[in-house]
């Protein structure tokens, strides 16, 4: 058996337990860890992957690989106080990314799990997350075999969720917050519920990153310069219209037209390719076309043909859709299908191996058989972009941009087996950004034993 290295702790029945009905990789569980020095007790998924990918991480913790509605909360904790509950309810059947597909009843009502925990083993603390949309949460009208929202009542149900908590005696707060603010590079924002019934004080973090505190991690960060980003001009199939026109704004504004494009040294491998890249984020989605990259990373999404590192062609620059600036956080990629991609523009000083850069006041000099032109100015010096490439975002990138630790496995479980790629970036859209549930658990539960003792 092969696991990741996590943290050790003496064994002691009489502390709480903690547990967590988990989503995607495992992220909220990462960030308990990280934030307490110890992993969870118990985690919950009816996912056999996640499970997998959980376990080789966190193998000390009891894993239930069940429905959340199959699992006694009695019997898995018996009779040890709980001293933490999280819950990541399923957010397919709520966020705006499915649009206006049906929904389900069921797992719209996953949610209400948290009345049987309540019921069963009062846990001290509760935290769920979700996307912003759950706060529309509200009654169903039937659309022939079909489920939608009904329009007049959203909220109603999600009310009666805090009002059901509340009788029980818990207090009760939500707050969206944004992934980026606590040291994530992307700026996923969703929806936390935080519940106590301690008589202690429901706890915010304060943001540690952004204007005036430290700088924002960025996607530059966790992009992986050394993986080769193949020319779109080698590609057997043509990018799409509406791609190459958001590609071709975004090159640009941020490349041509930046006064200070974002500039990394790189080795390509092939001879005559290029010395410098200028790269930024181009977005397939929402008819947003692109992002930075010295910005927070946008949500990860659970399909990898969604997240693609994109070069364009420049002879497209028309249309009025572009992406944004290289100094700001990266847009949101959400788990149904945020389209996000990194844009290379290789530039070099010389126009052919046989020369300098020619002078604007002499005639062009022979054009390439490809149409890769654009003038480039870096530091007040002339480049030509030679080539554009793209590539998929590898999952060890989507990971590290929703601020999973480098050492976290992905691509094995405990026994050895492989897990896909497609695998890895379902597990990674899904997941909750590590550096935000530390921060919370933090803020509620730093000196979870003490507190305890308190309240008693």
């Amino acid at each position: 058996m092969h696991y990741r290295t996590s943290p050790q702790y003496q064994l002691d029945f009489q502390r709480e337990l903690i547990v967590d009905n988990f989503a995607g990789g495992g992220g909220a569980s990462t960030g308990i860890e990280a934030a307490l020095d110890r992993s969870v007790d118990i985690a919950i998924n009816h996912d056999q992957q996640a499970i997998s990918m959980h376990t080789v991480n966190h193998p000390q913790t009891q894993h239930y690989c069940e429905s959340v509605w199959d699992v006694d909360p009695r019997a898995v904790c018996d009779g040890r106080p709980v001293g933490l509950a999280w819950f990541s309810p399923d957010c397919r059947h709520f966020s705006k990314a499915k649009g206006g597909a049906p929904v389900s009843p069921r797992v719209r009502g996953l949610a209400w799990v948290v009345m049987r925990w309540i019921g069963t083993v009062r846990p001290r603390v509760i935290i769920l997350e979700n996307v912003e949309e759950f706060k529309t949460w509200g009654p169903l009208i039937k659309d022939g075999d079909n489920h939608r929202p009904c329009p007049n009542r959203k909220g109603q149900t999600f009310q009666a969720f805090i009002n059901a908590i509340k009788r029980h005696g818990y207090r009760v707060e939500t707050k969206e917050l944004r992934a980026c603010d606590y040291g994530a590079p992307t700026i996923r924002k969703r929806l936390f519920l935080i519940a106590r019934c301690d008589n202690h004080p429901i706890v915010w973090p304060q943001p540690t990153h952004g204007p005036g505190l430290k700088p924002y991690k960025t996607a530059a960060d966790i992009i992986d310069w050394s993986i080769p980003c193949p020319s779109i001009f080698e590609r057997k199939k043509p990018l799409a219209e509406n791609t190459q026109r958001r590609i071709a704004n975004g090159i640009q504004r941020f490349v041509i037209e930046n006064p200070k494009p974002f500039i990394v040294n790189i080795d390509q491998g092939a001879e005559n390719r290029a010395a410098l890249c200028a790269a930024f984020l181009a977005k397939h989605f929402g008819g947003v076309t692109g992002t930075p990259i010295d910005q927070p990373w946008p949500t990860v999404t659970t399909r990898g043909t969604q997240n693609q590192v994109v070069t364009s062609h420049l002879i497209k620059l028309r249309n009025d859709q572009f992406g944004q600036g290289v100094e700001t956080p990266l847009p949101t990629l959400t788990a149904g299908g945020g389209h996000v991609g990194e844009v290379r523009a290789f530039l070099m000083k010389y126009y052919s191996t046989g020369g300098q850069w020619q002078d604007l006041n002499e005639p062009m000099h022979t054009l390439p058989t490809k149409a890769r032109m654009g003038l480039v100015m870096v530091k007040g010096e002339p480049y030509q972009i030679v080539d554009i490439g793209m590539r998929m975002l590898e999952p060890h990138e989507l990971f590290a941009a929703q601020g999973f630790p480098d050492n976290y496995v992905i691509n094995r479980d405990a026994k050895g087996n492989r897990i896909t790629k497609t695998q890895q970036v379902a597990k990674c859209g899904n997941s909750v950004c590590p550096p935000i549930a530390a921060a919370l658990v933090k803020a509620n539960l730093l000196n979870l034993e003490a507190t305890a003792q308190e309240a008693a």
